[in-house]
């Protein structure tokens, strides 16, 4: 069976290695085979920035295009950093996790979780969504070495250790893009 061939509206190479990995049928191209520039993230949902990022990419080439946008949503921040996740220090992973432990310094409650919407839009205007969330807390400290973004202080409640912690397949198990990807696929 031939692979249907779609280009994945994001440049970070974790996230395109992890959707390969969950979605075999497909033929998975990075954007930057296609497209070098930014795609403005002007959404307020994580479903409305997978929506823009998929369609800019499905339009401007005439090919299927998915996207997803995701982040870490903190209970005791009020959801923060959530859409912002990636830029949410102005600077590089590290800084973003070290300002979430600086925000979250003398706070109790700790609960957080990732969310993930993804969008698959095809050149026609047909768009078909995923969403999928995975239930957490915050540690008082970096745990672990693996994964990306907030990994080595997400713990995750089903793996019952930090996805820093955990190995790649660990992760993808029970992930918020594993379980979007999976709403997605169950709508193909």
């Amino acid at each position: 069976m031939e692979k249907i061939r779609v280009i994945v509206a994001s440049s970070n190479a974790h996230k395109i290695e992890e959707m390969s990995e969950m979605l075999p049928l497909f033929e998975l191209v990075p954007m930057k085979n296609y497209y070098s520039g930014d795609i403005e993230e002007n959404g307020k949902t994580f479903k409305d920035n997978a929506l823009i990022k998929a369609k800019f990419i499905a339009e401007k080439f005439n090919i299927p295009a998915i996207a997803d946008d995701s982040g870490l949503c903190v209970d005791a921040l009020g959801g923060a950093p959530g859409i912002y996740s990636q830029r949410y220090s102005g600077g590089s992973d590290g800084d973003n996790r070290k300002l979430l432990l600086k925000n979250m310094e003398n706070k109790r409650e700790r609960t957080a979780r990732f969310k993930c919407a993804v969008c698959l839009y095809f050149p026609d205007g047909k768009a078909l969504f995923g969403e999928g969330a995975c239930e957490g807390e915050i540690l008082l400290s970096e745990e672990g070495q693996n994964g990306f973004g907030y990994d080595s202080l997400f713990y995750s409640y089903d793996l019952k250790k930090s996805f820093g912690n955990s190995s790649a397949e660990e992760k993808n198990s029970v992930s918020h893009r594993k379980r979007a990807i999976s709403d997605l696929k169950r709508q193909l």
